[in-house]
């Protein structure tokens, strides 16, 4: 069968009889068995399992009943094997079952299995030494990016209608920028992290990925709420997400910021990022020039926030079982035992006030609009470690301009925004207020009516 574009056009035809779950899951496999090969997505494909929930979904009902997801290999179920990219933890079987697939079970939604990322989610490139590379669906050759890589090469080649990653310094937004697919960082305590692999607990967020800002709403609406498994989760309140991408913008505010977004990008971001600006005004949303705090010092918190936590996390097995990371990981994590106490400890209380600060220049303005990163998506060859000196700086270069909203807590998200001139995506990202989600959706869904960048597929996607 021919599958749908979207998981909105899923729905609907699951909704109208046109199309079976167990039909929706045979089409995805056999994509995935054609592609896959080529582009390592899968860590573990269940197949046999999704066939059952699929013929499950087609005796019952419910509000993703029968859509095919798959979700990176860091949320825990029970009794399965979780990698989290990582020799270490390749072995050990989980004893519970994270909250946001039991909310995803819940709705309805096939599990088709567990998808590649970067070792421990500490790699913003889609290397892993452990389970080999991803690949960019666009073009093989160029990296995914990460450390969500799995969720968005399988979303960007149609091998899921979505799938979850995880965002701790734009390891959601970067992959949706390099492949072309459109990815939500959530406010920080939206969506319970019980179940999920921890990297940094100050900053950490599990967010959806799929073609659309409608498909991202759709699933952000079943996975947010309180979790008396994880009390860090806030109440969502009223829930609208999806209504949301279809409201109108006309007399909306977006900030473009003056600095830091806009230092040595590639012409294509520059063309594509000016492109959008005109895109939204034309639909009546008026865009301004803001000046925000200093961007770089929030960058450069978040990195000790990062290092110390994801180091404390993993301390003893670094100390007594160093060999179970990969030697380019094991260093980024020894890296934390650089950082003084007071060092982190000044990181954690300038949380407060930065986002006070931010919130106060960014008075009347809805969203800020940035680049994602300075270029379109790299060779494997160039961000290998191994294979030249200069991979190092262009990794860290990455994830630049992710930073800030993670150190605030803020929710963002990005979305397709154009092609480079050898026709890789190139994607955007909206910064909102706290728990201001509906907003972004909003601006994105009439950004998407307005262009078709999101509705363009890979050569072999």
């Amino acid at each position: 069968m021919t599958l749908p574009e979207t998981l909105a056009a899923a729905l609907a035809a699951r909704q109208d009889g046109t199309v079976t779950a167990r039909a929706l899951t045979e089409a995805c496999l056999d994509r995935i068995a054609a592609g896959d090969g080529r582009l390592n997505a899968f860590v573990r494909l269940d197949a046999e399992e999704a066939r059952a929930a699929a013929d499950r979904a087609d005796r019952a009902s419910g509000p993703l009943a029968g859509i095919p997801l798959a979700h990176k290999d860091m949320f825990f179920r029970k009794g399965r094997v979780s990698t989290c990219g990582s020799r270490g933890f390749a072995a050990r079987r989980a004893d519970e079952t994270a909250g946001v697939l039991t909310r995803l079970d819940a709705a309805g939604a096939v599990d088709l299995g567990t998808l590649h990322m970067a070792e421990l989610a500490h790699n913003s490139t889609g290397h892993n030494a452990f389970l080999g590379a991803a690949h960019n669906p666009w073009n093989a050759d160029h990296m995914p990016g990460g450390s969500s890589s799995g969720p968005a090469v399988a979303v960007g080649a149609g091998f899921a209608f979505a799938a979850l990653g995880s965002d701790t310094g734009g390891s959601i937004r970067m992959p949706a920028h390099f492949c072309g697919v459109t990815g939500l960082k959530p406010t920080q305590g939206l969506v319970t992290r019980a179940g999920a692999m921890a990297l940094s607990f100050s900053l950490d967020t599990i967010g959806p990925l799929a073609r659309s800002a409608e498909d991202v709403a759709i699933v952000l609406e079943h996975i947010v709420g309180a979790d008396p498994a994880d009390p860090t989760a806030e109440p969502a309140g009223p829930v609208r997400y999806r209504a949301a991408t279809g409201d109108p913008v006309a007399g909306r505010v977006i900030g473009i910021p003056d600095a830091f977004y806009f230092e040595d990008l590639s012409p294509d971001i520059a063309r594509a990022f000016e492109a959008a600006r005109a895109t939204f005004e034309g639909l009546g949303v008026r865009v301004v020039d803001i000046s925000l705090p200093d961007q770089e010092a929030l960058s450069a918190a978040q990195l000790v926030l990062v290092a110390s936590e994801a180091c404390s996390q993993h301390r003893d097995r670094l100390i007594d079982r160093p060999e179970d990371f990969e030697p380019q990981i094991r260093n980024r994590l020894l890296n934390g035992f650089g950082y003084a106490a007071l060092d982190y400890l000044e990181a954690v209380r300038g949380r407060g006030p930065a986002l006070a600060a931010h919130l106060a220049a960014c008075e009347g303005i809805d969203a800020i609009l940035t680049p994602v990163a300075p270029f379109d998506a790299p060779t494997l060859a160039e961000t290998d470690v191994g294979g030249g000196a200069g991979a190092e700086a262009l990794i860290r270069s990455i994830s630049r301009f992710m930073r800030p909203a993670n150190y605030l807590g803020t929710p963002a998200l990005a979305f397709p925004a154009g092609f480079s001139g050898r026709g890789l995506p190139v994607g955007l990202q909206l910064v909102g207020r706290p728990f201001g989600e509906a907003d972004l959706f909003a601006l994105v869904g009439a950004f998407q009516r307005a262009t078709d960048h999101h509705r363009q597929r890979p050569p072999h996607g």
